[in-house]
């Protein structure tokens, strides 16, 4: 088959439990998703590589939330690259799929051939979920720390929610026809705790962050943690992207002696929220004379969407506070 074929399970996310762990997963995989939100871009390839890692990671955590709206990662820094920001929106009905988009701003002139990560220099890792309105949103953050973002994630589940979270990730481009194309897949993996720790845990981690064994239960519990990470450090790269391989299969070959029972897989896709209307009401905020400063010199007031691409070309006469007095 094809790597640039289309699959069934291609942009999906399959919830997973294994009922003799007592840990729950998520396995999934993406390809237009990805496509959608690199082609809004023109990034060097270290950057299209943590924007890709950032979606993969956005598509496991969102799946796992209860959202009614909005789930984002961030990661703001010091490095050549600056900022990542990832939204995943939630199904608005029942049987819809799930939306995801993304975008990243870096310092072109400081990008180097090191490693992807190693363009990302002091910071912080964030998530953030919306749950719409009449609801206080909640953040959690976590220093930048650990080699890769995957690790950041662990970081931030030991850190902030003490739940040992593992996940393991592969992408990447094929050109197989001549045609590149994105792919990527991923698993993690949480351990549900049973009750608070009673003593706090010692951090082990990098710059004394707790790390998803720190924060492991002891006992019964603890070597079901144990035996999951040893079963799922044998997984392959082609494994997790999967052009041969679906998500359940994926499982029963990983976990088959901790019974893994499946559900409903979730659907993905590339999706921005931007429109005229909500450029009309973040521009509601100015004045007519800072409107004005925004005005070029063919006399129009234009936007950008940083994650889609979209472009908005709007009369200065119809924006502004005083517009909408």
């Amino acid at each position: 088959m094809s790597l640039g074929q289309k699959i069934t399970w291609d942009d999906s996310v399959l919830p997973f439990q294994l009922d003799a762990s007592d840990i729950r997963g998520r396995v999934a995989r993406l390809d237009g998703v990805l496509d959608g939100i690199l082609a809004q871009h023109n990034y060097p390839p270290a950057v299209e590589a943590l924007v890709a890692e950032m979606a993969l990671l956005t598509a496991l955590i969102g799946q796992t939330i209860k959202l009614r709206w909005k789930l984002s990662l961030q990661v703001q820094s010091k490095g050549a690259v600056r900022m990542i920001a990832t939204d995943y929106y939630g199904p608005t009905e029942e049987g819809e799929p799930a939306r995801i988009r993304a975008y990243a701003s870096f310092d072109a002139d400081r990008i180097t051939d090191a490693a992807p990560f190693d363009q990302i220099g002091d910071g912080y890792f964030a998530v953030m979920i919306d749950q719409g309105e009449g609801t206080k949103p909640y953040q959690g953050i976590t220093p930048i720390a650990g080699g890769s973002l995957r690790s950041c994630a662990e970081a931030y589940f030991a850190q902030s929610e003490q739940i040992p979270t593992r996940f393991e990730l592969s992408f990447g481009v094929s050109t197989e026809d001549g045609e590149p194309h994105w792919r990527a897949g991923g698993v993690m993996l949480q351990h549900m705790p049973k009750a608070s720790p009673s003593v706090a845990p010692e951090a082990t981690g990098a710059d004394g962050l707790l790390t998803a064994q720190d924060v492991a239960a002891d006992g019964d519990d603890g070597e079901n943690w144990t035996r999951a990470n040893v079963l799922l450090d044998t997984v392959e790269e082609l494994e997790l992207i999967g052009p041969s391989i679906s998500p359940d299969v994926l499982l029963l070959r990983l976990f088959n002696e901790e019974a893994p029972r499946v559900y409903d897989a979730q659907p993905v896709r590339f999706g921005c929220t931007c429109s005229e209307d909500r450029v009309r009401q973040s521009l509601s905020i100015y004045s007519a004379k800072d409107i004005e400063k925004m005005t070029i010199d063919e006399g129009r007031v234009t936007a950008d969407c940083q994650f889609c691409g979209a472009h908005y070309d709007l009369d200065p006469a119809t924006v502004g506070f005083e517009a909408n007095a």
